[in-house]
């Protein structure tokens, strides 16, 4: 084993499971890491067989997350995993990161951090002492035109912001909803496994902190609208939320998991009094700049008018697409560096900040929607 590599243990992610296909594949790109074990799958044979399928020696491969917990911490400090990825289903995020932050490693997490925002402000809290490097993988912020969209909100080329809009459209869920025995073995609509939301808690939490990120304001109210489909379905599937921001900014937000025909529709617009800038996911190498009254700008990564955080996220030259794997590779090297402390641009990768604010938006988009469509406010004052 290299030992100038950051040792890396992952839960979860096992089969063909894509986020544990994408969080290696990110975590070998900048050969920061080596992989040394975990717990891939809660099934002993499949998760011995897994890890021979993809090349690990089995030593390391443990039977169950506690067991894991308890071995590592018997190995030499210079042998013991440092990091380990949770990539499980989320009601196991909380009581697997709160015992990694308390016996010390550093931890990589999938959104949403938890089922609870109290859950999220426990770790949060619990990180304050510890002051061990939390990620939360908000993967989209890795890709290099959403880091150039940031920095060019940030330097005033949009002039003041003045409406922020995301739209966030799947269509999967909808070929499962309409049929109630397909629904009961999806765990994404069992709200002991997923949590107090599906869309909102799947794929609305990237709109909230995508607009943050690349907008610079923080979004402070917010008036939500969900939709169920039918009443013996505890789960949104599909929402539309109002936003009041600071710098009296306004904004909205869609999601849907049941926008038929829809794959992976992610669309962000900030707009300023002097311009606007639009991305898609669908097409994330494509940076649309809208100035009144010029042509449409189109911005692609690895040119040098790019900001140096964009650039520093680009791997290829230009003309070559760069996609999801690279997006998530930025993420793992930003983790990397602070690991290291070695400096490292605000922005290289989502905090537990960006997981706590996402639980808070999580929540009190469930708890608008209940209380009849009424404006609530998401809690502010974290900081690192």
């Amino acid at each position: 084993m290299s030992s100038s590599k950051i040792r890396l243990g992952i839960l979860g992610g096992g089969g063909n499971s894509l986020i544990g296909i994408l969080h290696r594949i990110a975590s070998s790109m900048f050969d920061k890491y080596q992989i040394v074990g975990g717990v891939f799958n809660p099934i002993w044979d499949e998760n011995i067989d897994f890890a021979n399928r993809i090349g690990l020696p089995v030593d390391r491969i443990y039977i169950d997350f506690e067991t894991l917990i308890e071995q590592e911490l018997q190995l030499p400090e210079d042998q013991r995993m440092q990091v380990i990825s949770i990539l499980t289903p989320n009601f196991l995020h909380f009581p697997m990161a709160k015992k990694l932050l308390e016996n010390g490693f550093h931890v990589i997490c999938e959104k949403p951090l938890t089922t609870t925002y109290k859950e999220a402000q426990e770790l949060y809290t619990l990180l304050q002492d510890k002051k061990t490097i939390f990620a939360v993988t908000y993967t989209y912020t890795g890709y290099p035109m959403i880091r150039q969209m940031r920095e060019m909100v940030k330097s005033g080329v949009i002039g003041k912001v003045q409406k922020i809009d995301a739209q966030y459209y799947q269509g999967w869920i909808n070929p499962i909803i309409h049929d109630i025995e397909k629904r009961k073995t999806t765990w994404r609509l069992n709200p002991e496994k997923s949590g107090g939301s599906c869309c909102i808690g799947d794929i609305g939490t990237h709109a909230f902190d995508m607009l943050e990120y690349v907008s610079g304001v923080k979004i402070e109210n917010i008036l939500a609208d969900l939709n169920h489909v039918y009443d013996d379905n505890p789960m949104d599937v599909d929402g539309t939320i109002l936003l009041r921001c600071s710098n009296d900014v306004k904004g909205v937000i869609c999601a849907s998991q049941i926008a038929t025909g829809e794959e992976n529709s992610f669309v962000v617009k900030i707009y300023g009094d002097k311009a606007g800038l639009k991305w898609e996911q669908e097409n994330p190498n494509y940076l649309y700049l809208m100035e009144e009254g010029k042509p449409l700008q189109v911005l692609k990564p690895g040119h040098e008018y790019n900001s140096k955080l964009s650039l520093d996220g680009t791997k290829l030259p230009p003309g070559h697409p760069e996609g999801i794997f690279d997006a998530m590779g930025n993420i793992y090297k930003g983790v990397a560096r602070a690991i290291c402390s070695e400096p490292f641009n605000v922005g290289e990768f989502p905090t537990i900040i960006d997981g706590v604010r996402g639980m808070s938006f999580i929540e009190k988009a469930v708890s608008s929607h209940k209380n009849g469509n009424s404006w609530i406010a998401i809690d502010e004052n974290y900081t690192l």
